[in-house]
């Protein structure tokens, strides 16, 4: 009998084999180069430091890749992951910037400055845990990890999926900016947490470490992308698109579609929050403006521009749809916010495959032929040889 998850998913390029392909190689180098060689060679200190902040969205969108393009759960609250990451590294570099030295002049010496305005006087509980840097970088990916699997537990095994798991991550991102700014005394209110100055003794706001924290994120993104690549590549990256296309018959054939859904949806939530880490710690502040819809919704057009079943397009789609914002919106700032959502209809109603499914069938296809030409011998023209008198012709 025939294996339903293998035959659904024989109309997908998924390789059997876990590891990549030639040209999945030379894709993944190629980024590598352009990350990690050509633009520090090109860009000065801060525009290299903003590259690397786009960088930090790439994670988000690689995470969407394998929930959305192949489990096919569209999450429009991936920001909430990415400000818990970030809240968290956040809250460790802030405690190491209040120590009692350098907060002496404060009513109680050795809390956050926002919480002695806010007439606090101890510590709370919940932040206890981040004076240690080895417990706040467990924490930085198992905070998020933690609640995205409550929520999609949740709403997974009641069979909540499409746009009411879209609509109710949306308000779960709305929720959680309101009781951010709402609590103003432990989060930082609307300001969020910033005057953040040293890693574990190491000064982060120097160009030296601006500049290894751009080559520290790169790294990070490639160890995302094999990580991903890998689940993309093994069984269970088969049996994710067997469930987005037909869930019914992978769940008549013993599988649980609740529990596959759920590890997808966290490990989405556990690559977002990496990158809220790492923006945390290049940027220097984290606030509650990116963890809300807007923020969240403008990831998700990363990674449909990238195209949604490509990995390395989500990488080079948050790239470019950041460039064109910080190009256009130095000259035009009051319609950027049109051409994104332009943009956004476009990749819909056109290339529903995002730029990965341009390049794959339209520039791919003509470059193989072209090759293949080349490749080809020209036909021999030479005349045909005459047969000598009286020898018989051939």
């Amino acid at each position: 009998m025939t294996n339903p998850v293998q035959t659904l998913s024989q109309s997908v390029s998924v390789n059997d084999n876990p590891y990549m392909k030639p040209v999945e190689w030379l894709s993944l180098f190629l980024l590598a180069g352009v990350m990690l060689i050509v633009l520090p060679l090109m860009l000065d200190g801060f525009r290299l430091n903003l590259v690397g902040k786009y960088l930090t969205y790439a994670f988000v969108a690689l995470g969407l890749v394998i929930c959305w393009g192949y489990a096919g759960i569209l999450s429009l609250g991936q920001g909430v992951f990415f400000g818990l990451g970030g809240y968290c590294m956040a809250m460790y570099l802030k405690l190491e910037a209040s120590s009692v030295e350098n907060t002496k002049i404060q009513s109680t010496p050795g809390i956050p400055d926002f919480m002695d305005w806010n007439q606090i006087t101890a510590l709370p509980w919940f932040w206890q845990p981040f004076k240690s840097l080895p417990l706040t970088l467990i924490l930085v990916i198992a905070v998020p990890v933690l609640f995205a699997m409550l929520i999609s537990f949740a709403m997974f095994k009641r069979r909540v999926g499409g746009t009411y798991f879209a609509i109710i991550t949306q308000a779960i991102a709305a929720i959680l900016t309101i009781l951010i700014v709402g609590q103003q005394g432990y989060t930082g209110g609307i300001n969020g947490i910033t005057d953040l100055r040293t890693l574990h003794g190491w000064d982060i706001r120097t160009d030296n470490a601006k500049f290894i924290l751009y080559f520290v994120n790169g790294g990070l993104l490639i160890a995302c992308i094999l990580a991903a690549q890998y689940v993309k590549k093994s069984k269970l990256g088969r049996i994710l698109v067997a469930m987005r296309d037909k869930e019914d018959r992978v769940r008549f054939s013993g599988y649980s579609v609740a529990g596959f859904k759920v590890f997808a949806f966290c490990l989405a939530a556990g690559f977002a929050a990496i990158g809220g880490a790492m923006f945390t710690l290049q940027v220097g502040f984290m606030s509650p403006s990116f963890v809300g819809i807007v923020p969240s919704i403008e990831m998700v057009i990363y990674a449909a521009v990238g195209g949604r079943l490509s990995l390395f397009g989500a990488v080079w789609g948050t790239l470019l749809v950041n460039w064109a914002k910080t190009s256009f919106s130095e000259s035009f700032p009051d319609l950027w916010l049109f051409g994104l959502g332009a943009l956004f209809i476009a990749v819909v109603l056109a290339f529903p495959n995002g730029l990965a499914g341009i390049w794959r069938e339209q520039i791919e296809p003509r470059l193989t032929r072209r090759v293949k030409g080349l490749r080809t011998p020209a036909p021999n023209m030479a005349p045909p040889q005459k047969s000598p008198i009286g020898a018989p012709a051939e």
